[in-house]
């Protein structure tokens, strides 16, 4: 049994070049991941261009959380395999996945050309990656645990932590690059292809350098004398002493972590760009500058829990996200697009109409027009155009209105006008609405010259911090939670639940509730209440784990 004091014996190898090389090859595997995130509006076009354009881009985003779903049984596979073989073998193979997949997007076909077999093919990669993912993080942070010093492991862990953000801006830099270099046109008919296409040589720049690592010595010794798990798997979840810790840690602390990671750093990406009308280059741009200046903030947050504690600082992290995230989306619409801001206060939105009437604007099938009813009509254009709007309810057999200030447009009644008629129709009132909405200053798109750069970074930075405290010092706590036998297995599994469940799913569940009910703001139920749920769990089962010794 290791004191707090003792370090691992971790050989030949030097500490710098154990952090590297796993940070390094984690870097590649978020930038391979993430690339998809990016580009959602592209993908769109490309790939679901056959259903209507809210349908698609939820399906897109769908197909973006595609790879989330089945990170936990990556995280089953792979664990158990990790517990069992070893930690560095077993992120080789995840390694290879994830890079083989990526590149294979970039050569997929497009909707246009093959039909419903584009779709099809895009999800079936993306589960492959999510399934290598599923294996990556877990490996990671317990091979470079499990070489740190004792009281040195919320520091050496937090290079690791970085990885997801460094991640995201090597997938921004390159994406900005050659959006600049090829033009809007080109980028949107081909050249998005290429971020996807040069993944390969990151591969094997990635798989050479994770090749020069040896296995951990904490697993080695574990091997050497016989007292590796046989059935981790059963270990883990099968005895309620272990579960229970399992249980804690993802309701206690990855819930909240998950749903601030992918609020901070991709809804408030998407909100930008689909809510808000910030064209995408900018939003690149801004996003990237804002995980620039607080990205550093992981690496000082490792190093605090190793003084305070790994609980705490995650706590605050997920209460602060709750309490907060609402003024700061305000925020960020009224400094991104001053004018929609203005606009949506002085002269609101609403559409009047019988509920009965009215669908959701999400068809799971995608061949619904939203045209079989006045109100459907309604809705369907002020989503398309990312407007926000109340609903106020009407009698039955009332035809729907839009109320826009203090002027009210009648909708098309469908049940007066078919065919060809209904098409003109519904073209001629989405014209007569956007007079409407322009006569009282609702922007087509947000004014580049208007928007507050300045500001944008900053609220963008700080819910980037937000990201930096819940996790900084996860990975540290996770691996003490658990058992050296069955550490990658116990770790993994809640962690990619907490992320791939209840944070990757986010983007897709936020925006189909904004859909649902037309408010812009209203997705954000979903982050603020599950931070508040892990924050108060948390507080009262997560125990303190920055002084508990990692060899058993």
């Amino acid at each position: 049994m290791a004191t707090h004091a003792t370090a691992p014996d971790h050989g030949k190898q030097s500490q710098p070049l154990i952090i590297i090389a796993s940070s390094l090859g984690a870097v590649f595997e978020w930038y391979d991941f993430y690339l998809y995130g990016l580009l959602a509006t592209i993908i769109t076009a490309q790939f679901f261009s056959g259903v209507n354009e809210t349908t698609g881009f939820i399906f897109a985003l769908a197909a973006f959380a595609a790879g989330f779903a089945v990170r936990p049984f990556g995280a089953l596979v792979f664990g158990r395999i990790g517990d069992v073989v070893g930690r560095k073998n077993t992120f080789l193979v995840t390694m290879a996945i994830m890079g083989l997949s990526t590149f294979l997007v970039g050569l997929l076909p497009s909707y246009a050309t093959v039909g419903v077999a584009a779709p099809i093919a895009l999800v079936a990669l993306r589960l492959l990656q999510g399934l290598a993912l599923g294996g990556e993080y877990g490996g990671a942070a317990t091979y470079v645990a499990e070489h740190a010093p004792a009281h040195r492991r919320g520091l050496f862990t937090s290079f690791i932590q970085t990885t997801a953000s460094l991640g995201l801006f090597a997938a921004l830099l390159i994406v900005i690059g050659v959006r600049t270099l090829l033009g809007e046109e080109a980028f949107a008919a081909w050249g998005w292809r290429i971020p996807f296409l040069v993944s390969i040589a990151l591969l094997a720049v990635s798989l050479w350098i994770r090749m020069q690592l040896e296995e951990s010595p904490v697993f080695q010794k574990m091997k050497e004398e016989g007292k590796t798990s046989k059935a981790p798997l059963s270990e883990a979840f099968a005895r309620w002493g272990n579960l229970k810790i399992v249980l804690i840690a993802l309701f206690g602390a990855v819930v909240g972590q998950g749903v601030v990671f992918y609020t901070s750093q991709f809804y408030a990406l998407f909100f930008l760009e689909k809510n808000l009308r910030v064209d995408g280059a900018t939003t690149n741009v801004l996003v990237a500058i804002a995980l620039l200046i607080a990205t550093p903030a992981f690496v000082f947050f490792g190093w605090l829990s190793d003084r305070i504690g790994r609980k705490w600082i995650i706590l605050a992290g997920c209460a602060l996200a709750a309490l907060t995230y609402m003024p700061l989306f305000h925020a960020l619409s009224r400094a991104a697009n001053p004018a929609l801001y203005a606009a949506q206060a002085a002269s609101p939105v609403a559409v009047v109409a019988n509920p009965a009437e009215c669908s959701v604007q999400f068809d799971p099938v995608g061949k619904n027009k939203f045209d079989g009813s006045s109100c459907d009509i309604a809705k369907s254009f002020l989503a398309k155009a990312g407007i926000s709007y109340a609903n106020v309810a009407a009698s039955a057999g009332d035809v729907a209105q839009i109320r826009i200030g203090g002027t009210t447009i009648p909708v098309v009644d469908p049940a007066t006008v078919h065919g060809p008629d209904r098409a003109a129709a519904i073209k001629a009132f989405g014209a007569e609405v956007r007079t409407a909405l322009a006569g009282v200053g609702y922007p087509e798109k947000a004014d580049p010259a208007r928007i507050d750069r300045p500001m944008v970074v900053a609220i963008l930075a700080i819910m980037v911090l937000y990201v930096t405290m819940v996790y900084g010092p996860i990975a540290a706590l996770l691996v003490e939670l658990f058992p050296t036998r069955i550490r990658y297995t116990s770790m993994s599994l809640p962690y990619h639940i907490g992320n791939g469940w209840f944070g990757g799913f986010l983007p897709t569940t936020a925006f189909a509730m904004v859909a649902a009910t037309g408010d812009i703001y209203y997705g954000l139920w979903y982050p603020i209440v599950a931070c508040a749920v892990t924050a108060i769990v948390g507080l009262m089962l997560l125990p303190e784990t920055f002084r508990r010794p990692l060899h058993d």
